[in-house]
This record gives C-alpha cells, structure tokens and sequence, in this order.
C-alpha cells in the first residue's frame, strides 16, 4: 500500500464534527463549487460528487437548494476557496483550506489561532511544497470487483492508488467503499469514469497528502498541537487542515 493509504488511515472515520457544522461546510461548497463551474450537475462534475456527498451525510435536500440558490444570487456573499499556510509550534507545519465571502476576516481569525498557540501564520508556498495536492473519490464496491484489475484500467485516467476498507454508517451497519486516488487535475476525468461504468459514488473532492517524514511530539506537547488544529477546525470558515505531525499510536 501507498502513502495515500497510509494518509487513509490516520484520517478514517475523521469527520468535520457534528451535523450542523458538517452542512454549513458542505453548503459553503456546494456554493463554491456552483460560482466555478455553474448549477447544472450536468457540466459540473464536482457540484455532482458534493451532492452525492450530501445525501451520503443526509442533508436535507432544501440546504442543498439553499447553497445552490445563494451561488446564483449576485447579492450573496462570494465565497471563494483560500488555502492558508504556517507552522504551529514544535516546528509542525499546517495547511489550511477555507471557503470565505471575507478574507479579513477569515486571515485574522486563522492568524489569531497561529499566535495562540505559540505558531506563525507564514506566506504562500511557505508549506505547501511538503503537501501532495490529490484528489480523492469515494465509491460503494460492486460484488466480485477486482480491485488490481480496477487499478490497471484506471492508470490510464490519472489514478495513482486505490484500495477497499469497510465503512460502519450511522445505524452500525458495515458495507465496503473503495478509496481511488489521483492527481487533483484528473478529478473531472476520474469521475466521468466512475460515472460511465456504473459505480454509485459516495462522495469526491480533494485532499493534501504529506510528504515530508511525519514529526513525533511529547504528550505535552500534542496537547498544545490538539488545541491549534481544534481552533481551525472549530472556525466556520474552515474546510480542511492538515498537518504534518505524525498520528498517536
């Protein structure tokens, strides 16, 4: 298995917290994903994975029409996606993705986390080079699939890695999923795959996968390190963060 696996595992099952905070995140881009590329799921393959990935996360389908509606309407805010870099303290790098209609905002919050915690909000390009920028698709597995066979077929669409892990939902049933990776410029080209061939996708979108040798900390100091990455993620505005220290055992 590869570093996206590797990468898999640390974050399986890490959710954005709780349902509330799951929809807002999910609305905000589903609004991004309609300003880039138009409220026609027909010619937008990422709107078409964020819905799937809605209905996946049952949100209701007026939230999903509201998010939809606000991207068309010139006198809504204009989100748009900003990728902040820094280091926390300990020397762990941090890559942070927000959708935002106020970048003031949105800098000095993520800024006032940095310098909580005893970190630095850096410049563009100041960590992201450590950072693989993938895209990642979700998909229930079909009965009898061959999976090398599967990964085989699918090199030739831009797929770097793929593999099948079991996924418990809400009501403790358990069902496979297989995980494919690719480079983030051969989303549109993976989906139009997965779409033509029958699989029920779950949800696609994209990730940042580290590089660089994962760093261990001391008990003392992962609690400082837990307390930044919990601001950022506590933060509306905040989508994704990643890091570049090493998960507990």
């Amino acid at each position: 298995m590869g570093r996206a696996f590797e990468f898999r595992k640390e974050r399986k099952m890490k959710r954005w917290g709780h349902m509330a905070r799951t929809f807002t995140k999910l609305g905000k881009e589903i609004t991004v994903a309609v300003k880039q590329g138009g409220p026609d799921v027909t010619g937008n393959p990422r709107l078409r994975a964020l819905i799937a990935e809605a209905r996946t996360e049952q949100m209701p389908k007026e939230n999903i029409e509201r998010a939809i509606k606000k991207a068309t309407e010139s006198k809504q805010g204009d989100f748009k996606e900003v990728v902040y870099e820094g280091y926390g303290p300990f020397g762990i790098a941090y890559l942070v993705e927000t959708a935002t209609d106020n970048t003031t905002r949105t800098v000095a919050n993520v800024r006032s986390y940095f310098t909580k915690c005893g970190g630095t909000l850096g410049t563009s390009g100041s960590v992201s080079f450590m950072f693989d920028h993938k895209c990642v698709f979700r998909i229930k597995s079909k009965e009898g699939v061959d999976l090398e066979e599967l990964e085989l077929e699918l090199i030739d669409y831009g797929v770097d890695e793929l593999f099948e892990e079991e996924v418990e939902d809400k009501d403790g049933n358990i069902s496979k999923e297989i995980c494919i990776y690719g480079d983030y410029t051969s989303y549109g080209t993976i989906q139009k795959y997965i779409e033509d061939n029958g699989y029920e996708l779950v949800s696609g979108g994209f990730e940042r996968i580290p590089t660089t040798e994962l760093k261990e900390v001391t008990p003392e100091q992962r609690a400082t390190l837990d307390k930044l990455t919990g601001l950022l993620e506590d933060d509306e505005d905040v989508t994704n963060v990643y890091t570049t220290l090493k998960p507990e055992e």
